[in-house]
This record gives C-alpha cells, structure tokens and sequence, in this order.
C-alpha cells in the first residue's frame, strides 16, 4: 500500500499498550489510523494525476474554444459576404427604381413644355390677331 504520510505504527500501539489498551485493540486501531489517514490524503501521485488531467482538460477547452473561434469567424465571414451582396443588391434596386422615377419626371416635363410651348403659341398668335385688330381699327 502506498502511503500518503508516515505513520509509526509500532510507536503508535506501544503508547496505547503502555496507556491500558490491549495489544489487539492498540493494533486494530493503529490499522484503522493508517487506513483513515491514507484514504483522506492526497499523494504526491495523486497530485500528479490531477495535475496531468488538469492539463488535459486545459488543452481540450483550448482546443474546443479554438474550433468555436474559428467556426464563428467562418459564420461572420460568411454573414458579412450576405450582408454585402443583399446591400448591392438592394443598391442596384433602388438605382433602378431611380431611372425609372427620373425617366417618368423627365417625360412629365416634356409634356408640361409642350403644354406651355402650345399655349404660349395660342396666347402669341391671340396677342397677333388683337394688335391686328386694333391696328385696323385705327
């Protein structure tokens, strides 16, 4: 068995022999210390072993949260690319929708100046027959 301190059983049962114990009851309680005291305390091997899982732990967390940084990059990446091809589509859109809001205002004012060319024309050939008029009048 492996020991995690050392316990002097032989001075141990001699002290309670010479206390009133019995040689049996002073040995059996001697082995109930030494089984007490080694099932409680850690060894040096036990600290070892718990060092080394510690580490492993440590690397595999490392490991994972590495993964997870770069799936998450991934992801990002990929939801910037979306992001920009749905805003260039969305540019494109609206550029378009533009031409057209610019081809219908352009054609409403070639209309209006058609308007006003035809009643400035009207008012022109008016303004001609009444200063004839007035001329004949005269």
């Amino acid at each position: 068995m492996n020991e995690a301190i050392a316990f002097d059983t032989h001075r141990f049962v001699k002290r309670l022999t010479k206390n009133g114990f019995t040689q049996q009851q002073a040995e059996t309680l001697a082995d109930e210390h030494v089984a007490l005291l080694n099932g409680n305390l850690a060894t040096k091997a036990d600290i070892e072993a718990l060092q080394q899982a510690t580490k492993a732990g440590i690397e595999a967390l490392r490991q994972a949260t590495k993964a997870d940084i770069e799936a998450l990059q991934q992801a990002t990446k990929a939801d910037i690319e979306a992001l920009r091809q749905a805003t260039k589509a969305d540019i494109e859109a609206l550029r378009q929708a533009t031409k057209a809001d610019i081809a219908a205002v352009e054609a409403k004012i070639e209309a209006a100046k058609t308007d006003l060319l035809k009643w400035m024309f009207g008012a022109l050939i008016a303004q001609g027959g009444v200063i004839v008029a007035l001329v004949k009048l005269l």
